[in-house]
This record gives C-alpha cells, sequence and structure tokens, in this order.
C-alpha cells in the first residue's frame, strides 16, 4: 500500500483543515463520512507517527474538494520502511553462516 509523506507539520495542517471543512466536530468524528478507521489510527495520523495511505488521503481530498496534485507531498513506495529490515536480516544471516 502507497503511504503520503508530507513536509513535517503538513499532515497535521491537511487534517485539521479536513475536519474543518467537512463539518466533523473532531477528529474522531470523521467516520461518520463513511470511514472505518479506529480513533487511536486517526490520531496517530493527526501527530505524524504514521504516513496516510494514499486511497485514504485521495478520499479526504475527495471529501473536502481539493485537488490533491496541487498539494506539495510525495508517494512513497510500497515497500517503504521494509528494505533496511531486510537487508540487516540478511547481513546477520551471512554472519551466522561463517
Amino acid at each position: 500500500m502507497q503511504r503520503v509523506q508530507f513536509e513535517k507539520g503538513k499532515q497535521r495542517e491537511f487534517l485539521k483543515k479536513v475536519i474543518l471543512e467537512s463539518g466533523a466536530p473532531s477528529l474522531r468524528r470523521l467516520n461518520q463520512f463513511g470511514f472505518d478507521i479506529p480513533y487511536s489510527t486517526w490520531k496517530n495520523y493527526f501527530v505524524e507517527v504514521r504516513h496516510l495511505p494514499k486511497n485514504l488521503f485521495l478520499e479526504l481530498c475527495q471529501l473536502i474538494r481539493i485537488n490533491p496534485n496541487e498539494m506539495d507531498i510525495k508517494f512513497l513506495p510500497s515497500n517503504f520502511g521494509q528494505v533496511k529490515g531486510g537487508k540487516i536480516s540478511k547481513k546477520d544471516l551471512n554472519i551466522r553462516n561463517n
């Protein structure tokens, strides 16, 4: 699953804009628009611990009627965050075999 990378602080700004323009009273209430996302996950997106999934980002853009192409974002590859772990475990295997 592709993820969206914002500049630092911009993902929170984007979610605040979504809350404001959608008329949702809070982050927790964004699920009233048909999303089935736990509040803890919304909170992780809000405090920028996790990157937004591309499909959720596009749905939020559609909800508040903004063009995602006009935003300063970068789409991360679907294997983002997995490459380093794979290389580390491969090195460990070589060390153990010698």
